[in-house]
């Protein structure tokens, strides 16, 4: 019995031991699996905090830059997006996230091209400005989608940077092509259409005509040239400069009171009231009248439209009134112009009346002299001819030619004053009879003097009969001293004379006539005028008329 209870006891102590070491080894162990679950709690925690700081970073990053920045995932919902976004939308973040981005930014019926194909860049209109839209897709290591990226740049400034420039290139186009049509202009209806013709072709505005103001009571304008589309517009306007109340538009205030009119909106602009179905009908949103100056005061109007509200900025507005400047140049150079042109036409018929009604009346005095005297009667009128011809070999301008053959047809002119018995003497003439002959050169320029003539017809007269040694009359005059009209004139009139009958003895023949001019050459009679004399007969052939 003691010994079953001493084993018993022995069994309980080492129970005892064997649950104090168990004890013992489940303290250790709760504190091993403590340690561990602070451990790796706080790695969790480290964890979380670098997830959270990254994610602080990611916004503070996205929300710096300028663009409109935006995460979607498959179903086109916003996951995140920056607060550049967040402004523009203008609602809380709360409200945009889990959104559709086209019920957002950009408002669209559907996502963007970029989404549904592989378009990586387009742009997007947001009211009045304008994104370009870049995009890309995030995929998993498998290459499971997991969202895209969108960024909105506004390129709303660059864009109207580029349209300004586009205008501001096309407006030096049509100035310069402007420029080249009003050199090649000859009259003002040309010109006017063809100005109109390169704004519209060149400039690629829709419409632009030209009205002129009438001086009238009405104040009425004419459309005097249309190009481009809307000229059943043109012609259902009132055309009317007057600026009384309820006919103003802006081409009669251009014209009325003198600065370009712009319509920046004309289906808004109430100038354009009663036009406004004509307006819709030809697609015009735009519109600039340009005056057309004389002299500080318009006459009339150069009108533009375009297809494009505010079209007209202040650039192009200064290069399209270069235009109107240089064409109302052009219109007032060419009307000026023709006004000349009208004024030496009417001056030159005039002279030419004049000079017809001398000629003629040289010719009747001529045959005057010739009734008193008629055995020289055609005399001077062969002088004229034989003259007019040397001059012609000598080269000299017809104007010329035409003045020595007037001085011939008068050369005798003088003879009026020599009695008429003497003048048909059939014998020799004394010394006094010659002494009368020899004043007809004295009297003939006495009688011619006073007209003014184009030409030296007057001394050509007075010095027929002088010569080069200084043996002729009435002057004596030597070399230079006698003007080259009276040296032809002298040669041809000793060569009719010569040939030709005289009451005191039969014709000499042509012969004997230019043998005397052979024989005075460079002496008496002109070297120059001579020889051509000479060539004329003998090598041109040339006759006397009868």
């Amino acid at each position: 019995m003691s010994d079953a209870l001493e084993k018993l006891q022995h069994e309980l102590k080492a129970a005892q031991r064997a649950l104090a070491e168990a004890e013992a080894r489940c303290a250790r162990h709760d504190v091993e699996h403590q340690e561990a679950a602070t451990k790796e709690f706080k790695e969790f925690e480290e964890t979380c905090k670098k997830i959270e700081h990254a994610h602080q970073e990611w916004d503070s990053a996205l929300d710096a830059v300028k663009d409109l920045v935006f995460i979607h995932d498959k179903d086109f919902r916003i996951l995140r997006c920056n607060r550049a976004y967040q402004r523009c939308a203008g609602i809380p973040f709360e409200q945009i996230i889990g959104q559709p981005y086209y019920d957002v930014i950009p408002k669209t019926h559907a996502p963007l091209p970029s989404c549904l194909r592989a378009i990586k860049e387009e742009e997007v209109a947001v009211g009045d400005l304008i994104y370009r839209s870049r995009s890309c897709s995030i995929n998993d290591e498998h290459g499971a989608y997991l969202y895209s990226v969108h960024i909105l740049e506004d390129i709303t400034e660059r864009k109207q940077a580029e349209a300004e420039l586009f205008r501001l290139n096309r407006v030096l186009k049509t100035l310069s092509e402007c420029n080249h049509a009003m050199l090649r202009a000859v009259d003002e209806t040309e010109l006017i259409k063809n100005i109109c013709d390169v704004i519209t072709a060149s400039g690629g505005y829709l419409l632009a005509w030209i009205g002129l103001a009438r001086q009238d009571e009405n104040k009425g304008m004419e459309a005097v040239a249309i190009a481009g589309e809307g000229k059943g517009y043109v012609e259902a306007l009132h055309m009317t400069w007057d600026d009384r109340p309820g006919v103003q538009w802006p081409t009669g205030t251009a014209v009325h009171t003198g600065p370009t009119q712009i319509g920046h909106d004309i289906k808004n602009d109430p100038r354009f009231e009663l036009w406004r179905e004509e307006v819709a009908k030809y697609g015009y949103a735009s519109s600039i009248a340009l005056p057309l100056k004389k002299d500080g005061a318009a006459f009339g109007s150069l009108n533009i439209y375009a297809a494009e509200a505010s079209a007209f900025g202040d650039d192009e507005v200064a290069l399209l009134e270069e235009v109107a400047d240089d064409l109302a140049f052009g219109i007032v150079h060419l009307r000026t112009s023709v006004q000349r042109d009208q004024a030496v036409e009417g001056r030159q018929h005039y002279i030419e009346r004049l000079r017809t009604s001398l000629e003629e009346a040289l010719q009747a005095i001529a045959s005057t002299v010739e009734m008193r005297d008629p055995y020289t009667a055609g005399h001077q009128r062969r002088v004229a001819h034989l003259a007019t011809a040397i001059a012609r070999e000598l080269g000299l301008p017809e104007e010329q030619v035409h003045g020595i053959h007037l001085a011939g047809i008068v050369h005798d002119l003088g003879k009026i004053h020599v009695p008429a018995e003497v003048l048909s003497k059939p014998g020799r003439l004394d010394e006094i009879e010659f002494s009368f002959i020899k004043t007809h050169s004295q009297v003939g320029y006495n009688i011619l003097k006073k007209i003014q003539f184009p030409w030296p017809i007057a001394q050509a007269v007075l010095q027929h009969h002088e010569r080069l040694d200084g043996s002729g009359y009435p002057q004596g005059l030597k070399g230079d001293a006698i003007i080259l009209e009276a040296r032809i004139l002298a040669v041809a009139d000793v060569v009719e004379a010569m040939s030709s009958h005289r009451p005191y003895r039969p014709g000499l023949g042509i012969e004997k006539a230019l043998a005397e001019i052979e024989r005075g050459r460079g002496t008496a009679y002109d070297t120059d005028v001579a020889d051509a004399c000479l060539r004329i007969f003998r090598e041109r052939r040339y006759q006397l008329p009868n």
